[in-house]
């Protein structure tokens, strides 16, 4: 009798136990399955493969809230869509942008950039720990092994993603996709495509016996450009016959270096200047007035705040360049109000409400 009892007993413990386990609606686990949900990432730590634009296949963070850029070209598109999750920049604001962002932003620490100047603080970039490292802009010969290096030496995932004025809408999709952000993300890419498809498809109405022949000028002298060809003169490529044809393109902030009796030779109908270059003496430098440009008070410089809307560096800010130049030379074919179009652009990618006095001050000596 008693051993009957003592296995009733241990019978009535043991469904008892098995109740106990039922009591939270979820089948009891094997021990196999509970030691692979052991071993198995919590949702923050969980990862996934991601094919950069370089090919190579990079394990990133699943859910990415912080984010570095590698230079100024990445920071000004990772800005525009994910600016909270940024910990920290590749170069510092302009002092004269001070005032259209958040001081959050501009007091961000300055890592430095690998491209370009190299001033890479690899210490402090690892210290702000970042999840992700981000590249965007020109596929270079290199950049297998240049995003290859940075995450070795950092130990921290690295990616590169492709942009250029014709996949910038792309660009920002996967963004979007990336860093959780699909609608800032959408936004960002059907922007990109309007403008973009606008400007291609008004320019083959134009035709191109009617493209304004054109020359950016920078540099100490102004007698630097931006040749044809070159990365960085994609956007004026677009909208006018860039004269400026040179053996071999610099694709360089810098430009390439010409004579001015070159610029003699190519006598175009404008000319465009740098930011912040030599556009304040030139209509008075007897050297710059047989060109054609300068005696038809043709010469404009080009508005750079927070950076330049044509190039240098060659990112999103040149779409803003679209807009300008191409209502500057077709006033007729781009009939829109640049205001409006200019505070628009400012609100998406800067996120700041751009006044008409803001506008008159950068647009001064452009129009």
């Amino acid at each position: 009798m008693k051993q009957k009892l003592l296995a009733l007993c241990m019978a009535t413990l043991m469904l008892l136990g098995l109740l106990a386990g039922c009591g939270n609606g979820q089948p009891s686990a094997s021990p196999q399955n509970s030691a692979e949900q052991s071993a198995a990432p919590s949702n923050s730590g969980e990862t996934v493969s991601f094919t950069d634009s370089a090919g190579r296949v990079v394990e990133i963070p699943k859910n990415i809230e912080r984010i570095a850029p590698t230079g100024a070209m990445a920071q000004i598109v990772l800005f525009a869509v994910a600016p909270d999750k940024m910990v920290g920049l590749a170069t510092k604001w302009p002092s004269s942008s001070v005032a259209l962002f958040d001081e959050k932003y501009t007091s961000l620490p300055v890592f430095g950039q690998f491209y370009g100047t190299s001033d890479l603080n690899m210490e402090a970039l690892a210290a702000a720990k970042p999840q992700v490292i981000i590249d965007i802009g020109e596929k270079k010969g290199s950049i297998v092994e240049d995003m290859n290096s940075i995450q070795e030496q950092l130990g921290i995932p690295t990616i590169f993603v492709e942009a250029s004025l014709s996949t910038m809408d792309a660009c920002y999709k996967t963004l979007g996709e990336l860093l959780g952000q699909e609608e800032a993300g959408n936004t960002l890419s059907a922007y990109c495509k309007e403008i973009y498809d606008n400007t291609v498809n008004t320019m083959e109405k134009i035709g191109e016996s009617n493209r304004v022949s054109l020359v950016y000028c920078l540099g100490d002298t102004g007698t630097s450009v931006l040749a044809e060809g070159s990365f960085q003169s994609e956007a004026l490529n677009m909208l006018a016959n860039n004269v400026a044809v040179v053996n071999d393109p610099s694709s360089k902030g810098t430009g390439n270096e010409v004579s001015l009796e070159q610029l003699y030779l190519w006598d175009p109908e404008v000319l465009l200047f740098a930011p912040n270059s030599i556009f304040s003496t030139v209509k008075d430098d007897a050297n710059w007035q047989t060109l054609k440009a300068v005696k038809n008070k043709k010469v404009y410089e080009v508005p750079g705040n927070p950076y330049n809307w044509i190039a240098n560096p060659p990112s999103v800010n040149r779409y803003m360049g679209l807009i300008w130049l191409a209502k500057l030379l077709y006033p007729d074919q781009f009939d829109y109000d640049l205001y409006e179009e200019t505070a628009r652009y400012y609100n998406l990618f800067y996120h700041c409400d751009l006044t008409q006095e803001q506008f008159n001050e950068l647009t001064a000596n452009a129009k």
